[in-house]
């Protein structure tokens, strides 16, 4: 029976161990669904303003009932601060993330536009050395990982925009191309918009990234994140309308029906924006980011064979040869964040976070007590004032910013 039990035991945690590494693959079919569905909803006229919009009211329906009922009793207090912060995140985010990659995927390629978001880690961290959120110390080996893998990150990504080189037929696509379009006509159309698709992509990365940093700041003030989510998928979607106003004077470009534009929009909202985000922040409260992180190169890789075998895609040597310098070079930032968490944990393991009082109850006998921020500043001022705590000790861990694909 002790046996049985073991190897019932050894099985769920077999189980356990292995539910992260589940999720987080299904996590990238889903993402490179999405791509290939929304290339396709674009190849066929449907305009990307009105994509965001309606992929952002998707998500929006989604989330929020999750918000209401899970946040409903810590939900911080809005303020005026807090409500312009999630005005410029729907701005980054919804708007000119989203406008941007679409447009950009509809001139390049699904896995090219997948290549290309794999620069977002070391985007993020370009920003936050830029905003003194991170601190570069060449003498230590993490720091010259992560610097080294976002020169690398660049170079990649500038190889991919510059150079695109011949095409390269995979063996199993030989006889999907052969009844697809003129090889000489799709070629000289993909080369008219590459370049320009390219910039877009990056600026959308860039957008992403800033994102990035200010919604680390945001949720200081705001520490609810399903609000937050909803806040900013809501006033990106108005954002978005007005947007597409602005750009698309032809009232037509509303209508939807039941076809592959209404699945492109709610497959984005509802599965990329909602469950993803769901599954993913499980993933990192478990593993941590940097496993979450580790997985994006995976997406590439789905995209680039359902692409082939869907959309007939052409896949280039300059993207080749860029994408595995990106994914290098995302790796090497990886790293570093991963020994820099390290390092983290074991200076916060050696400290001890408690306080010692003697003689409060008159007994003469010492009395522990755990101490948070505020406590300590209060009892400091007390002992400069009555002398009545001796001795305060406390550690704070001061949390990793998060983010897909955060560096």
């Amino acid at each position: 029976m002790a046996v049985a039990r073991d190897v019932v035991g050894g099985g769920e945690s077999l189980m356990q161990r292995c539910k992260p590494y589940v999720a987080m693959v299904s996590l990238q079919f889903g993402y490179a669904g999405m791509n290939v569905i929304t290339k396709v909803s674009l190849n066929h006229g449907m305009s990307h303003y009105v994509l965001v919009v309606y992929r952002h009211a998707f998500a929006t329906l989604s989330i929020a009932p999750f918000a209401l009922a899970l946040e409903r009793k810590v939900r911080p207090r809005m303020t005026p601060w807090v409500f312009l912060q999630i005005f410029v995140l729907a701005l980054l985010g919804p708007v000119i993330d989203q406008n941007f990659y679409y447009a950009g995927l509809k001139f390049t390629s699904p896995t090219f536009s997948c290549a290309m978001s794999n620069m977002l880690p070391a985007m993020t961290f370009i920003l936050a050395v830029l905003f003194r959120m991170e601190k570069v110390d060449l003498k230590k080996a993490r720091c010259v990982a992560k610097v080294v893998g976002t020169l690398v990150t660049v170079a990649g990504a500038m190889l991919m925009t510059l150079y695109k080189g011949r095409a390269v037929e995979m063996v199993w696509t030989r006889h999907v191309h052969l009844h697809g379009p003129n090889p000489a006509t799709a070629a000289a159309a993909a080369d008219k918009d590459w370049l320009t698709g390219s910039i877009f992509l990056i600026i959308a990365t860039l957008a992403w990234a800033s994102l990035f940093i200010l919604q680390a700041a945001t949720l200081k003030r705001y520490d609810a994140p399903l609000t937050l989510t909803t806040l900013i998928c809501f006033v990106g979607t108005l954002q978005a309308i007005v947007v597409t106003f602005v750009m698309e004077r032809d009232a037509s470009v509303w209508r939807i029906g039941f076809d592959m534009n209404l699945l492109a929009a709610a497959y984005a909202g509802i599965v990329t924006s909602s469950i993803a985000y769901y599954v993913q922040g499980l993933v990192i409260q478990s593993r941590g980011p940097v496993f979450a992180s580790a997985f994006s190169p995976l997406m590439m890789i789905i995209v680039a064979i359902m692409g082939s075998f869907i959309l007939a895609e052409n896949i280039y040597l300059g993207g080749i040869l860029g994408s595995v310098l990106i994914v290098a070079g995302l790796y090497s930032v990886l790293w570093g964040k991963h020994k820099e968490n390290q390092e983290k944990e074991e200076a916060a393991a050696m400290e001890i976070p408690v306080a010692i009082k003697k003689g409060v109850d008159g007994d003469g006998e010492g009395r522990i007590v755990e101490l948070d921020e505020v406590q300590l500043e209060k009892a400091q001022a007390n002992a400069k004032q009555a002398a009545a705590v001796a001795v305060t000790v406390t550690a704070e861990e001061a949390p990793w910013m998060q983010g897909k694909d955060e560096a």
